[in-house]
């Protein structure tokens, strides 16, 4: 019998905590992390933080140190490109041409960023996904007294606008929807959110964007401007391109058994076929209490889902291998449906905005403005009837967490209104 494997494929957050599970959980078989970054697994939040500030160094990303990989003896593949999945098999391709047999697949590839086609070619043009955009967005920006204008005004393209500003750069934060992060957080801590921005010396624009113009021939052209839907033409010698981000699924298209639809398509256990789940940002999975699908690009699901595909995938493995040594000490444990309540947060200048639930999609909202002069200020946010999102800016973490308790089952519109002006009284 060949040795037993499981392959993680994405060497992210959210596969680190699923590779660091199945050890924990007692598997014992080869267990192959593939990366297709050159970088160990390192955390992504500060990149738009405190990476572009300069507070940080590379390194501190780190998720963990070389000996903590070592001791899960992984067989860790950095560089490395899985090409295609066949779940028939439960083979794995890489880039190199070789071919894994695998008892078990947790996918975890992430995102990747979107651009702009007339971005194709031109220096000084960049997104922000990985170390290394970072690394060179930061080094764009070293000095002060540059132009940038940053395209998308959701949460990466806030982040980013407002380092810059206090970087000491000209900003124009340009996007779509009319205020920063209003698709997700509705109009009112839109409005508190432009405020902020305007104070701080960023201008705002609500505009499509018809192209760039840029000086040089050849690979040596370099943008000099932002040409806009209306005809606004935005002097830059630096554009960021924060308009989003697509499941990074491609590789799975080939297997008639995924749907790769927004995500990769899952059960309530994060399984997307027999022997094969996900996790992380890559994920769209049936969640059972909001009775819908989701998919969560935020932190604290990669790793809680990381930890939750692992434990379900070796729960199934107990059933199809029983008896194997390599799952000789994860006996007893029974699949769960992956149920969390999603959480985020994004600094912006001194403001912190923490959320709990579900934001995206309500039909309705109400907030309550403690403080204008700080910003600081708590909106409930509803669907269908029920309540299903909590975010808060500027009130202290332990009065957020109680806050959660508000939305973290289904509760009636009502009565988490009632909830919240009694938390707030």
């Amino acid at each position: 019998m060949s040795p037993r494997r499981i392959a993680v494929v994405g060497a992210s957050a959210a596969g680190l905590a699923a590779a660091e599970a199945l050890r924990r959980f007692g598997w014992t078989g080869t267990l192959t992390l593939v990366g297709d970054e050159p970088h160990p697994p390192y955390d992504r939040p500060p990149l738009s933080k405190q990476l572009l500030q300069g507070a940080w160094q590379p390194d501190k990303l780190h998720l963990r140190a070389a000996e903590q990989l070592d001791a899960l003896g992984l067989d860790l593949r950095l560089g490395t490109r899985a090409t295609g999945l066949d779940t028939a098999t439960r083979t794995l391709t890489l880039d190199g041409g070789e071919r894994l047999a695998c008892d078990g697949v947790i996918v975890a590839t992430g995102v990747a960023a979107r651009t702009l086609p007339a971005a194709a070619g031109l220096d000084g043009v960049h997104t922000l996904r990985t170390l290394d955009d970072a690394l060179a967005l930061k080094e764009r920006l070293s000095g002060t007294g540059h132009r940038l204008v940053v395209v998308g005004n959701g949460v990466l393209g806030c982040e980013a606008a407002a380092v810059a500003r206090e970087l000491g750069h000209e900003v124009t934060l340009v996007g779509r929807e009319a205020l920063p992060m209003a698709r997700t957080v509705g109009t009112e801590i839109g409005e508190l959110l432009a405020a902020e921005h305007r104070e701080r010396g960023v201008q705002l624009r609500t505009a499509a964007v018809d192209g760039f113009e840029a000086d040089g021939d050849g690979p040596a052209r370099h943008v000099t401007a932002v040409r806009l839907a209306d005809g606004t033409r935005l002097p830059a010698d630096t554009v960021l391109v924060a308009i989003g981000s697509e499941p990074a699924v491609g590789w799975l298209h080939g297997d008639p058994a995924l749907d790769t639809t927004d995500g990769l398509r899952c059960d309530a256990y994060c399984a997307a076929a027999p022997g094969v789940y996900a996790a992380g940002d890559v994920a769209r999975w049936q969640h059972p209490v909001l009775g819908r699908d989701l998919r969560v690009e935020h932190r604290m699901n990669a790793t809680e889902q990381g930890m939750a595909a692992a434990r379900n995938l070796l729960a199934e493995l107990e059933e199809t291998l029983p008896g194997d040594e390599a799952l000789a000490h994860a006996a007893g444990r029974e699949r769960r449906p992956f149920t969390p309540v999603p959480y985020f947060w994004s600094d912006q200048y001194g403001l912190k905005l923490q959320a709990h639930g579900v934001l995206s999609g309500a039909d309705r909202s109400e907030t309550t403005v403690l403080d204008p002069d700080a910003r600081k200020a708590v909106a409930l946010y509803g669907r269908d009837g029920q309540a299903t999102g909590v975010l808060a800016i500027g009130v202290p973490p332990r009065q957020v967490r109680g806050l959660r308790a508000l939305i973290a089952t289904p509760v009636p519109w009502e009565e988490a209104r009632e909830g919240l002006r009694n938390a707030l009284a």
